[in-house]
């Protein structure tokens, strides 16, 4: 049977497109057809590698009889979040009103109007775990609106209405001057919720948190506090050593369902690797620890082999479930190991703690419980048990390129080219900016969010502009080239432009698709915040660009939600890392002349040593960007560092030692962020 998802892109909704249940995309069609035959509609989204999607989809959209129920008595929408996550946090706001959780697979009943008056997460095809079997919800809601809706349309239009006074309440709260007082009381918080003993926050199910570990590196780097540092390192290594990170192919699993890292949510999510691998290189530039770059290369290697397409875009993700089988890829007996090795394997197996009795469903999660020198010393085995992997089935990919999340990993490949000197990483870097920029970028300067097969669409989302534009500002620094920086500027001026709020940003555009709320997401999830990501890059290029007005736009947006900051961090923590930007004596360092000189790489070298993350670079001859205008080379020589601390400018030197000390001075620090 085919239902109307046939023709669809999205992976997502291609493994519903011959369920018996008559899916309508989201758009006009289904929403036309509610309305024409009076009937609710019933929404699910969810995403291709969500286990539970799939257990539902198993027990009732391939269900005849659900399917039945569904097909006579609603018009049923199937959603991707990835690629409409527009539609994703409005729904999951009202579904988190209604129950006072949320998740995937969402389920969620609407008006033919749109409004939602009844929801939750995953409906079991039999009543279990305390909820109703599926059909008797939906019996319950035919009957409902067949009988009592005036009940339920006054529910929807109550619930749309808390849900529009919840976005208009985020436009400004209680304003006061920026303070450092907030990050003080941000790290006490995350102090006293700390995991001790296993690292991260939280006991179960435990996610990585890389916002908040940036944050406490900075804290760090500002205060010399051995304790924020400690926090990183620890969590940076249990979770390396731990099943939720890939032991064999590299890269990190969505989250540890326990609170030791040990049994992954088996997933791979574009966006987790790209926000680890800065906080793993940064935390290899404070400690010098190989393990952390070790990560940062198997991660980003990982991406380039399974992640990568031929046109230069980034893979969102892959699958937790192989043949039906969570996990099925990874787990390993120890039998498959001496076969895979063709012999005992001893050492191997008490490296990677695999026993008879396994640590999952009788068989086990690689883990690691040796040191560097010691997973060095089984390279060899590691490349035997990774080859014999391979003749496995793969886990499923979702093939479709998405911009805001190819800007993360574009930031990621950036950074790690310029830090670890790695062309590859470089050349990957450039490849993507340059297929983002010609791809999904139309030629009045506007985004598409999803790419798939040669085909972009859906209308671009804040998060998509400011993700590319950060992304495009770290490849900037790490080649120079004028368009990159142009393409970031033009990228926010489209922000600036089109979603403006009273403080702040929308999440869509003003010109985009009629929604029952036009949403304005402030707390940062699994990936930051649209709004956070905004103030992060207007800071960035206010200094770059000598625009004091971003700068400003930044500030009275982080004033605003300032007093949230402090109570909940780990709902801020790029919010957090902006701020810290904002408070910071930020150096600017413009390298003026001809790069290819000898003198100017030993300029740049030093500039870029060490985890500074209140330092921005600019380099080259010319104008763009506005940090080099009206500099030039001094004393006859090839190339002159110019360096401003502050509102202070320093005096141009040509001398790389010179250059070093100016950069190794103390910080200029206000007497409150001393304390």
């Amino acid at each position: 049977m085919n239902n109307h998802l046939e023709g669809e892109s999205s992976r997502y909704l291609q493994q519903h497109a011959h369920n018996p249940v008559d899916w309508y995309p989201w758009g006009e069609v289904a929403l036309e057809k509610a309305k024409r035959e009076d009937k609710p509609i019933f929404l699910s989204i969810g995403y291709s590698a969500c286990h539970w999607c799939h257990v539902m989809a198993h027990e009732s959209f391939e269900d005849e009889a659900t399917a039945a129920l569904l097909n006579a008595h609603f018009v049923s929408i199937k959603v991707d979040r990835e690629e409409r996550p527009d539609l994703d946090r409005i729904y999951m706001s009202a579904v988190q009103v209604l129950t006072g959780g949320g998740g995937w697979p969402m389920s969620v009943f609407l008006t033919p109007e749109g409004a939602p008056f009844y929801g939750g997460t995953y409906f079991p095809k039999t009543a279990r775990y305390g909820m109703p079997a599926f059909t008797q919800v939906l019996r319950a809601i035919a009957e409902a609106w067949a009988n009592r809706r005036d009940e339920l349309l006054a529910g929807g239009e109550q619930l749309t209405q808390a849900l529009r006074e919840q976005a208009a309440s985020t436009a400004i709260l209680e304003e006061g001057a920026l303070t450092a007082a907030t990050l003080e009381q941000a790290f006490q918080a995350l102090r006293s919720s700390f995991d001790a003993v296993h690292g991260g926050w939280g006991s179960a199910p435990k996610f990585p948190q890389p916002m908040i570990l940036e944050f406490l590196l900075r804290c760090h780097h500002n205060t010399g506090d051995p304790e924020a540092l400690h926090m990183v390192t620890h969590t940076l290594k249990a979770m390396a050593h731990g099943g939720i990170y890939d032991q064999l192919g590299g890269g990190f699993h969505r989250y540890a369902v326990d609170a030791r890292w040990l049994i992954p949510h088996f997933e791979k999510m574009l966006y987790d690797n790209a926000q680890l691998v800065p906080v793993y290189l940064h935390a290899w530039q404070v400690t010098g620890e190989p393990l952390f770059r070790t990560i940062v290369e198997e991660t980003l290697d990982y991406v380039l082999r399974e992640m990568t397409a031929p046109e230069g875009g980034f893979y969102s993700t892959q699958d937790a479930d192989t043949e039906g089988e969570e996990g099925k890829f990874f787990i390993w007996t120890p039998e498959q190991i001496r076969e895979a090795l063709n012999g005992p394997a001893t050492r191997v197996l008490e490296l990677y703690g695999i026993t008879d009795v396994g640590n999952f469903e009788g068989r086990n999660i690689l883990t690691f419980n040796g040191n560097e020198a010691e997973r060095e010393a089984i390279t060899r085995a590691r490349e035997l048990l990774f080859e014999a992997r391979l003749q496995r089935t793969p886990p499923g990919r979702d093939e479709k390129a998405l911009t805001s999340w190819n800007g993360m990993m574009l930031r990621a490949f950036a950074e790690a080219a310029r830090v670890l000197e790695r062309e590859d990483y470089l050349h990957a870097a450039e490849r993507n900016a340059d297929f983002l920029l010609q791809a999904l970028r139309t030629p009045q300067g506007r985004l598409w969010h999803v790419w798939h097969a040669g085909e972009a669409k859906v209308e671009g989302f804040l998060e998509d502009y400011t993700q590319l534009a950060w992304g495009l500002l770290a490849l900037y620094q790490s080649t120079f080239e004028a368009r990159y920086y142009r393409a970031a500027e033009d990228l926010m001026e489209q922000v600036l432009t089109h979603f403006r709020a009273e403080n702040g940003f929308y999440d869509t555009a003003d010109d985009g698709s009629a929604l029952i709320v036009r949403p304005k997401e402030l707390q940062d999830n699994a990936i930051p915040s649209g709004n956070a990501i905004a103030i992060t890059v207007l800071q960035e290029l206010s200094r770059l660009s000598l625009a004091p007005q971003y700068a400003e736009l930044a500030h009275a947006s982080l004033r605003a939600v300032q007093p949230l900051l402090g109570r909940y961090p780990l709902g801020f923590g790029q919010w957090l890392n902006a701020l810290d930007a904002a408070l910071s004596s930020g150096t600017e360092i413009a390298i003026v002349g001809d790069l290819s000189a000898g003198e100017s790489k030993d300029l740049l070298r030093i500039s870029r040593a060490g985890y500074a993350p209140h330092r921005l670079i600019a380099a080259g001859f010319g104008n763009v960007p506005p940090l080099l205008e009206n500099r030039h080379p001094q004393g006859g020589q090839p190339t002159t560092a110019y360096v401003c601390r502050g509102a202070t400018c320093l005096p141009p030197t040509t001398d790389p030692e010179s250059l070093r000390k100016a950069l190794s001075a103390p910080a200029l620090v206000t007497p409150e962020r001393r304390k």
